[in-house]
């Protein structure tokens, strides 16, 4: 979840945190990249753990909106420090991930891994 957040959400988290109420597909236009579906979930979970509010307004068609919590705005700091740490070493993390996935022998001949 963490590098989710820190690679994917950051450079977005300012344009799609609602400072005013949002509809769902307001979010997920300017969160991009998230099925309705996911979103969904992802909003469901804030609320349960009292991260956001729902506001369902009566009438036909049904819109919903979603608003941060007071609690849901304190997050905001620590996820712009966790961005900040992903902008700065994004890519050391990415070669480690690249190391990972390369095959063990060739890790092995280039002195990459130890032998356990």
């Amino acid at each position: 979840m963490v590098a989710r957040l820190q690679l994917h959400w950051r450079p977005r988290r300012r344009s799609a945190a609602p400072g005013r109420p949002r509809r769902p597909v307001e979010l997920q236009e300017r969160i991009g990249g998230i099925s309705p579906k996911v979103l969904t979930e992802t909003l469901r979970r804030l609320q349960f753990n009292g991260l956001v509010d729902r506001h369902a307004h009566p009438g036909a068609p049904p819109r919903v909106e979603y608003r941060l919590t007071a609690l849901g705005r304190t997050l905001l700091a620590p996820i712009d420090a966790v961005g900040a740490w992903a902008f700065e070493h994004g890519d050391e993390v990415m070669a480690a991930q690249e190391a990972e996935c390369t095959p063990t022998t060739q890790r092995l001949s280039s002195g990459g891994a130890s032998q356990g």
